[in-house]
């Protein structure tokens, strides 16, 4: 991979990141990366804002711009939205609406028999975030003291998705069976709101 499309893949996985940080991450010197970043921002795939800080000069953020976003856009996205029309138009919105839930259904076993083994929420964020990243979801999990949170800095449907709200909603009560009646699924961030990524927050009912 290029440089230029791994500085590209590193904003599209983590969001805005400095000149430093992708210095390090790819072990070149920060005048090199500036200058690619400066080339990527003549061709408008990147923009950059500034932080201030308590001491010294502001720090400098950079991130894709909504050209860079496109640039991991799925290819067989016109191909989903032309067969959820066709499906509609032949079937009504009954018809789409069973054949969306029986891809919940399919996915959710699948997802089930790959978690089978899984003993902790974990092992089973582990297993549920490798599926994600071969789907395309560049996805990936952390934890603080109250929640667990997943993320996924990529849809490979979106506008699939932005067709139809029910796929969003599918994936959400696939979510919520997996990780089973002790715990709450929210999606607080949402791709189709314009939001960088979707983020679900996952905590334990009291």
């Amino acid at each position: 991979m290029k440089t230029i499309e791994k500085i590209l893949h590193k904003m599209k996985h983590d969001g805005a990141v400095t000149a430093k940080d992708l210095a390090q991450e790819l072990q070149l010197t920060t005048m090199g990366v500036r200058l690619h970043l400066q080339s990527l921002e003549e061709e408008e795939w990147v923009m950059f804002y500034d932080v201030k800080a308590k001491v010294g000069r502001p720090t400098r953020h950079w991130e894709l711009t909504s050209k860079g976003n496109q640039r991991f856009a799925n290819h067989h996205d016109g191909l989903s939205v032309q067969l959820i029309d066709s499906i509609e138009h032949a079937f009504g919105r009954d018809g789409l609406s069973q054949i969306l839930k029986q891809r919940e259904s399919h996915t959710l076993h699948h997802y089930q028999q790959a978690l089978l083994h899984c003993q902790t929420i974990k092992e089973k964020l582990n297993v549920l975030v490798e599926l994600r990243v071969q789907e395309g979801y560049m996805a990936k999990w952390q934890s603080d003291a109250e929640s667990y949170w997943l993320f996924e800095n990529h849809c490979p449907i979106q506008r699939a998705a932005e067709r139809t709200t029910a796929l969003c909603q599918s994936e959400l009560n696939i979510f919520q069976h997996l990780f089973g009646t002790q715990y709450c699924v929210e999606r607080i961030e949402h791709i189709t709101q314009g939001q960088r990524r979707c983020g679900y927050r996952i905590t334990e009912k009291r």
